[in-house]
């Protein structure tokens, strides 16, 4: 599984083949959650609130890149939130 990102003790990652709908995984400490790109509902695990707010933001930041590399399986690190 591809680590696309990493931020703030953050990782966010993308399964090669993986099912749609179109999906990243969130691993924060013992936390972990897939969030759907073009809604950003979790749909599977959970998330502190804080954490699953920071992910949105980042999520939101690069949602078109997110979604090209889903299509396309181009996966490439994509710039962490700052």
């Amino acid at each position: 599984m591809p680590e696309i990102s990493r931020f703030l003790g953050i990782i966010i990652s993308m399964y090669f083949d993986d099912h749609n709908p179109p999906h990243f995984h969130v691993q924060y400490n013992e936390y972990r959650a897939s969030m759907d790109i073009t809604n950003l509902n979790i749909t599977v695990g959970s998330l502190p609130a804080r954490v699953r707010g920071l992910v949105e933001e980042w999520a939101e930041l690069h949602r078109d890149e997110l979604l090209m590399m889903w299509e396309t399986k181009d996966f490439h690190r994509v710039q962490p939130l700052v």
